[in-house]
């Protein structure tokens, strides 16, 4: 609160910072500022004098303090610690008390939470993780294909200019994380500034990708030619501006072969259905080898109604190699013995709406009715309602939970402070979203997938069940195109409600690393109550556990024992004091996807387990936040050279440990690699008192073991150093001996590694 009076640079405000040079007198806050000084009151303090550098002195007396003032770390408060209560350092003094967790939630005054800004702009929340996907398969992706070319003395050849654009992404999604961006409270011309910077980064990552797969899927590796005007893959898919919602490649077809290339970012090997556009229903498509796959032919809509002509959708059931890329081949052509077609009906509940007959795909529309109907896998059964689509319960294991979904208003306080980017001022609890028109409901059956998708006024839900055995068809996949633009000073919240004893109890999780028990608190108001979800939450009790996955940050509750309650989109009209200076108004089209997993608990370990994903919702998170790329050629004529999947990982990788990078490190020219690579890796912790044992959903862990020495096809490991995280300080010598590292549960370790 005092001020600090330089008498070569007139008066500075406390905290600022000082010249390097010169001499200053620090004024006590509570004393009168001397009257030959510029002030609004006179009088002589007590003064101390400070000169860089040198001691404090006190200027009544003359005497000094003998004190000295410097930057102190966290060992000197700890030696100082230690000193003072006598106890060996490292030891944990008795008697003193410890915080864990975090500071969620606060308030700066009054009721004023900031819970709000977890949701704000959740269009750029999305972009961000896209972008972190994407930059971590390239990085990793560019390693392996550098490291080929090296390897077969083709590094010339290959496209070094690529490592560039994964620092310039690098740079990009760092300075979006910074607390004004991520947190979706910057000024309407600095966000699209921000989406800019995204998405030139996505679309410079897509190209590291394709020319990295370019080069690891050719057979002969001598034809490679890199040719930066036409490349050789083509992108998965396009967004037209910063602030669109992706639009998939459809591809063309023809009597010759057309080529997909598939990209698993994931360390993991994987069994997922792949959904392609193409431009005939007349598709036949073949694995790497010739052998003909089975497909599902779906229609491609529009609207809840409309489907798109000459344009459909073709879905194939593949294993992905860990890391890998796999070749594809379509057609066209007219044995369709392997193509499975979607069944399709549409719950009108009284709306005169135009249904077109289409030759494909015969629609037929159901009577208005309030009956439930289900859709069931393997593995589950999931219900929903006949009025609104939405789902009411799901079984499993010959037990039915209730586990149904509901869209909810809220709005702001009338009075006062209002909501805004920073603050949730709800005028109350949350009403039920009343559209003016009762939705379309449109059911989609099939042999590889069965969805339902429900649209509303303002939201289109898609709740799909995939017919796949392991981790995709365990849970139910959620997605909610969100638009608002409409609304004023309002927000739309998905509220799950089942059969879970939570009681007040639920569980955040906090960047994605670790899990926070949280609790709701009755004499808190309900602003309060909410706390940011990176990667998930759920609720348990001692049967069962609910975890909501999310592909993008959002603000998460539970108001009552058994529900979970997520934010969806802001819209409010006015700038809240806390420094924006403007309200949130410019809501996009935003597409919030999620995964539900209802998993049963076994007697074990249910105590300290709590505060744990079990392996299978790890891998469900993992799934839907790194999903596979689909590449097509894009020359279709002349035939493109042989092409064949590329397996990088000799060995499996334990499911608990994931690769978070192996990035390539910059060369003395930052803007050029070098021939070393940072491998950091993170060992998970998990809940073993969850039942996994499922059909396909084959894992193993080794105790913290993992041998690195063999794990890359066709790369001689020739060296490998520890370091911390940061790759500055070296934690042990460069051996190429000394493979097999462990690591304990919930760390993560960087290691320099060399291939010979």
């Amino acid at each position: 609160g005092g001020r600090l009076g330089c008498t070569s640079a007139g008066w500075l405000p406390a905290g600022s910072l000082l010249p390097s040079t010169g001499s200053y007198r620090v004024i006590h806050p509570l004393s009168p500022i001397p009257s030959s000084w510029p002030s609004r009151s006179g009088g002589v303090p007590p003064t101390l004098s400070l000169a860089p550098g040198a001691h404090l002195a006190h200027g009544r007396h003359g005497a000094t303090l003998s004190l000295q003032a410097q930057f102190g770390t966290l060992s000197d408060y700890f030696d100082a610690l230690s000193k003072r209560t006598g106890i060996v350092p490292g030891m944990k003094p008795p008697g003193f008390p410890v915080l864990s967790g975090d500071f969620f939630s606060y308030a700066d005054r009054e009721d004023h939470y900031w819970t709000g800004y977890y949701t704000s702009r959740p269009f750029y929340k999305s972009l961000d993780r896209v972008l972190e996907a994407h930059l971590r398969g390239a990085e990793i992706l560019y390693s392996l294909a550098l490291s080929h070319a090296r390897h077969a003395g083709m590094d010339s050849r290959y496209p070094l200019s690529d490592y560039a654009l994964l620092t310039e992404a690098r740079r990009a999604l760092g300075l979006f994380q910074h607390h004004d961006a991520i947190t979706g409270t910057a000024k309407e011309a600095v966000v699209v500034d921000y989406g800019v910077r995204l998405l030139h980064s996505l679309v410079n990552l897509k190209r590291v990708i394709s020319n990295a797969a370019h080069y690891l899927v050719l057979g002969d590796k001598e034809a490679y030619r890199y040719d930066p005007a036409g490349p050789f893959l083509g992108t998965d898919d396009m967004r037209l501006n910063q602030d669109s919602l992706p639009e998939k490649t459809v591809i063309k077809l023809d009597t010759s072969p057309r080529f997909v290339v598939l990209f698993n970012p994931l360390e993991q090997e994987r069994l997922s259905v792949v959904s392609l556009l193409v431009s005939s229903p007349r598709v036949r498509v073949l694995s790497e080898e010739g052998q003909p796959l089975a497909v599902q032919l779906s229609a491609q809509w529009s609207s809840a109604t409309d489907m798109v002509p000459n344009v459909y959708q073709v879905s194939i059931m593949t294993r992905l190699p860990a890391l890998g890329l796999s070749v594809l081949q379509l057609y066209k052509s007219f044995d369709s013995h392997t193509t499975l077609m979607s069944s399709v009906r549409l719950h009108l509940h009284g709306r005169e709406l135009p249904v077109r007959p289409h030759e494909v795909f015969p629609v037929r529309v159901v009577p208005a009715t309030s009956d439930d109907f289900c859709l069931d896998n393997q593995h589950m059964q999931a219900c929903f309602s006949g009025l609104t689509g939405l789902l009411q319960s799901v079984r499993r294991a010959g037990e039915e939970h209730r586990l149904s979904t509901e869209f909810l208003i809220y709005g702001t306080r009338s009075a006062k402070d209002k909501s805004g980017a920073y603050l949730f001022l709800p005028d109350g609890d949350a009403k039920p979203y009343a559209p003016k028109e009762p939705p379309v409901v449109r059911v989609t059956e099939g042999p590889f997938f069965s969805e339902v998708a429900s649209y509303y006024q303002h939201v289109q839900q898609v709740v799909r069940l995939y017919n796949v055995p392991g981790v995709e068809g365990l849970s139910l996949d959620v997605s909610c195109l969100v638009d608002i633009r409409d609304h004023v000073n309002k927000e739309m919240a998905l509220r799950l409600s089942t059969s879970i004893a939570s009681e007040d109890t639920f569980f955040t999780d906090l960047n994605g690393f670790q899990i926070q028990p949280r609790r709701f608190l009755k004499k808190l108001p309900l602003q309060a109550n909410f706390y940011p979800m990176p990667a998930m939450a759920y609720i348990q009790d001692k049967e069962s556990r609910l975890t909501l996955h999310t592909a993008q940050a959002l603000g998460v509750a539970s108001l009552h024992s058994g529900q979970l309650e997520v934010i969806l989109d802001r819209r409010l009209m006015q700038d809240d004091n806390r420094g924006l200076g403007q309200g949130l108004k410019d809501n996009k089209r935003t597409c919030n996807r999620f995964r539900l997993l209802l998993e049963r608990r076994t007697t074990a370990n249910k105590v300290r387990g709590a505060l744990f994903p079990s392996l299978l919702s790890h891998m469900t998170s993992m799934h839907l936040n790194a999903e596979v790329l689909a590449m097509p050629v894009a020359q279709e004529k002349p035939a493109p050279p042989a092409l064949r999947s590329f397996r990088p990982l000799s060995a499996t990788v334990p499911c608990d440990f994931h690769i978070l990078n192996l990035r390539t490190l910059q060369a003395e020219d930052d803007s050029l690699p070098s021939a070393e690579m940072a491998l950091i890796l993170h060992r998970k912790g998990f809940d073993c008192g969850l039942e996994a044992k499922h059909l396909g959903f084959n894992c193993t862990t080794s105790q913290g073991k993992f041998s690195l020495g063999s794990l890359f096809y066709g790369l001689e490991l020739g060296s490998l150093q520890p370091t911390s995280l940061t790759l500055m300080y070296p934690l042990g010598a460069a051996s190429p001996n000394s493979t097999v590292i462990h690591m304990d549960p919930m760390e993560i370790a960087t290691f320099r590694i060399h291939f010979g």
